[in-house]
């Protein structure tokens, strides 16, 4: 299936000189994704870290790999060459690599960069890359993507239905592509127990020092448990009996190999909030158990993917925030733009309850535009969400088409 970021990819070369860094967990489709847009292309290129005979010209050096491909003897005709280099972040040395890579051939040749790990992690100063690429996240299918991949150049997009049945597909077998076209649970659990060891055996393995993985693998398990909670991590140090830094480092570990994200709490303009523990949600939300923990791990899946698609994009600075006082009032998220409050989400599986007082309380509080609760289980309204101010109950199905 046609994904929106084969647009972003073709946009990006069609703007920009910089290389295209592409990340996101295994199995999301980065590879399909830079192969669907490289087919047309006359001068394509793939070199894959995990193959041996590519890894062995990388090694080599950038002149020997510029050689290869041919790039000293291309002609002015010809155009561009397009090089995808898969998974490079496990060679050690792979900053160096691209560096000389790029500073010498770029006119040359257009480099797309995929990894499910560490890419981005050299977002900051010092950053020997600096200014030579844009990093792009690609996340799990959504319902946006899912009814419109089309590229639209604003954030957000009317609302558009979609049946119940792929609803309910999307939130049973996750957002990754495979398993969600082929809706069959015995190639859901193959293909999971696959990916977790894909994760725990060979990438860990490769890329960390760490050496009880049994004891991360627990940690990992508990963490399905925790979707949507509080992370305390003396308590789930104290169920694996390690430290506490070392479940820190461990979640941390975990989140850059994008099996699990966490979200702060918003602490701006909100009198006595709760400024320390962070919420942790995983980016397969259909490896939640408990309904109504994964009705809530869907719905902040989908906002990561649109503030990390609005930021990527150039729209602004977006973040993804929760809600919660020593009063213990909450609000299960806060979207901000440019570092302002834009506007508030709380989840709920039906509007049986009414509206949350809470939304009430925090929009005065943070001044947010829109307020939504959003009821899993209501049934579609052709109706623009953000065209209300007040705290309002909408539907999941018309609330999430409008986002990506």
């Amino acid at each position: 299936m046609k994904r929106c970021y084969e647009s972003i990819i073709e946009e990006h070369f069609l703007q920009n000189r910089q290389m295209l860094f592409l990340v996101g967990p295994r199995q999301v489709g980065k590879t399909t994704t830079s192969l669907e847009v490289a087919s047309p292309r006359p001068n394509t290129f793939y070199l894959s870290w995990d193959s041996q005979e590519d890894r062995r010209l990388i090694l080599k050096g950038p002149d020997t790999v510029a050689t290869a491909l041919e790039l000293q003897t291309l002609k002015l005709e010809e155009g561009v060459s397009f090089v995808i280099f898969d998974e490079l972040h496990k060679y050690r040395k792979w900053k160096t690599f691209l560096k000389g890579f790029f500073d010498k051939h770029s006119k040359k040749v257009q480099i797309l960069v995929t990894g499910s790990a560490r890419l981005d992690v050299y977002k900051a100063g010092g950053d020997s890359l600096m200014g030579r690429y844009f990093l792009y996240r690609l996340h799990p299918l959504s319902v946006a993507e899912i009814l419109s991949p089309p590229l639209r150049n604003t954030e957000l997009g009317p609302p558009k239905e979609i049946e119940e049945k792929l609803l309910q597909t999307l939130l049973q077998f996750g957002g990754f592509p495979e398993p969600f076209l082929k809706q069959d649970p015995f190639f859901y659990s193959k293909w999971n127990r696959l990916r977790m060891h894909q994760l725990f055996v060979e990438d860990l393995r490769d890329l960390t020092k760490i050496q009880d993985f049994g004891s991360m693998e627990v940690l990992a398990e508990l963490l399905q448990h925790q979707a949507g909670k509080l992370t305390t991590y003396s308590s789930l140090a104290n169920k694996i009996n390690v430290s506490v830094d070392t479940v820190k480092r461990w979640t941390k570990i975990l989140k850059s190999f994008y099996y699990c994200f966490t979200i702060p709490p918003w602490t701006k303009n909100v009198t006595r909030s709760l400024i320390k523990e962070p919420k942790v949600f995983l980016w397969d939300w259909s490896l939640v158990e408990d309904p109504g923990a994964r009705i809530e791990n869907f719905i902040a899946s989908h906002l990561l993917k649109a503030v990390h698609f609005w930021t990527d994009r150039g729209f602004g600075e977006y973040g993804l925030y929760f809600l919660r006082d020593k009063e213990k009032r909450e609000v299960d998220f806060l979207v901000s733009k440019n570092k302002k409050p834009w506007f508030l989400v709380e989840v709920k599986k039906s509007e049986s309850k009414g509206l949350s007082k809470s939304l009430y309380y925090f929009q005065e509080m943070t001044k947010a535009p829109h307020a939504f609760q959003v009821a899993f289980d209501l049934d579609y309204v052709d109706k623009d969400c953000f065209s209300v101010t007040e705290p309002v109950i909408v539907p999941a199905k018309t609330f999430l088409s409008q986002l990506i």
